[in-house]
């Protein structure tokens, strides 16, 4: 008789490594020279968003492109930032704040089951909260589904992660 195999679909990022690239970023701040002296800062918040305050919006887009090359380095996926509109702060300065995406939507859940059943193999997906759970007879057919996932990750808005593998 056989046992069904199953996997679970996430969306999450590693909190630690998201700390050190906020702190790499901060450490770059207080040496780059067009940095120096423009009263810039990024504050990581529970985990939930990044805000950079700067003087100017040049400065604004140069740590934000300091911030993504330090998350790819560490191996987090930029799509975990949502960005915010450019909002004016004290002193003439300028703040952005990026949410941090975790988890899956309802939305973005019945598309991936959509996805999964479009495919015609013989597995299930089903939402449980903010993951999905894909399970069947044949571990082959699992793994043609993570590979179809990965090559369609470009029409997902956040980073997919495969768990649970059994």
């Amino acid at each position: 008789m056989a046992k069904d195999c199953s996997f679970d679909i996430v969306s999450e990022f590693d909190k630690q490594e998201l700390v050190n690239a906020v702190d790499q970023v901060k450490r770059e701040l207080t040496t780059r020279f067009d940095l120096k002296g423009s009263n810039s800062d990024v504050i990581l918040d529970a985990d939930k968003s990044i805000t950079i305050t700067t003087n100017d919006e040049m400065k604004l887009r140069n740590i934000l492109d300091i911030l993504q090359s330090k998350m790819i380095k560490r191996g987090l996926s930029i799509k975990i930032l949502d960005a915010q509109a450019i909002e004016n702060a004290l002193g003439g300065n300028v703040r952005q704040v990026f949410n941090l995406k975790k988890g899956l939507t309802q939305e973005l859940a019945k598309k991936i089951v959509a996805d999964i059943k479009n495919t015609k193999l013989k597995v299930q997906g089903s939402i449980q909260g903010e993951q999905v759970r894909v399970s069947g007879k044949d571990k082959d057919d699992l793994q043609a589904i993570i590979k179809m996932l990965r090559e369609n990750e470009d029409k997902y808005e956040v980073p997919l992660q495969f768990q649970n593998y059994r």
